[in-house]
């Protein structure tokens, strides 16, 4: 290997989602991911458990979320709270959108990774509640908008994705966050 270089872990990244994306998910290594990246398998474990951790790891997705969730106003209603807090994360995933777009095509693409998926999404909505909980949103209440939110989130998500319209995400998500107002209050 070469002379140590910044951004080890977005480089393996890249290497991932480009050899993913070329070869398939199954069919790439991890040494062909630290190859690509210029740098070792070691280095490739020091940053992810495995390949799948490439797509699902450590993101700052929740951490937005639930940040954005603690600092918003306390006065309004929970799934109100949860929509401000979906705002102002999907303003910070928008320049993201590329990089999206690739990841779930390679998730779409494999059952295994689509479940994994799913469960990414049950620990967001388990860390939403939790966050609604300590602002003393009693159950079920807490637990209702914190799913309804991710529900919304994932609708929005999935048309930020794959629309060729170019809309951007925050308002993908009041439109999904209308849409559930408007499915609840039965009009």
């Amino acid at each position: 290997m070469g002379r140590w270089e910044p951004n080890a872990r977005g480089r393996l990244e890249q290497a991932a989602l480009d050899l993913f994306s070329e070869r398939g998910f199954d069919a790439t290594t991890v040494k062909e991911i630290a190859e690509r990246a210029g740098l070792t398998e070691r280095t490739f474990f020091r940053h992810f458990a495995d390949k799948r951790e490439v797509l699902f790891g450590s993101s700052p997705l929740q951490e937005s979320l639930v940040t954005a969730l603690d600092a918003g106003p306390d006065t309004v209603a929970p799934i109100d709270a949860i929509a401000v807090a979906l705002r102002v994360t999907a303003d910070l995933l928008q320049e993201r959108r590329e990089l999206a777009r690739r990841r779930q095509a390679i998730i779409d693409a494999h059952t295994e990774l689509q479940e994994r998926e799913l469960i990414k999404l049950a620990s967001l909505s388990s860390a939403l509640a939790d966050a609604l909980r300590r602002r003393g949103v009693a159950e079920p209440a807490a637990s209702l908008a914190a799913e309804a939110g991710i529900a919304v989130f994932k609708i929005a998500f999935v048309r930020w994705v794959n629309e060729s319209n170019r809309q951007d995400l925050p308002d993908l998500i009041q439109d999904a966050l209308d849409e559930l107002k408007a499915v609840t209050a039965g009009t």
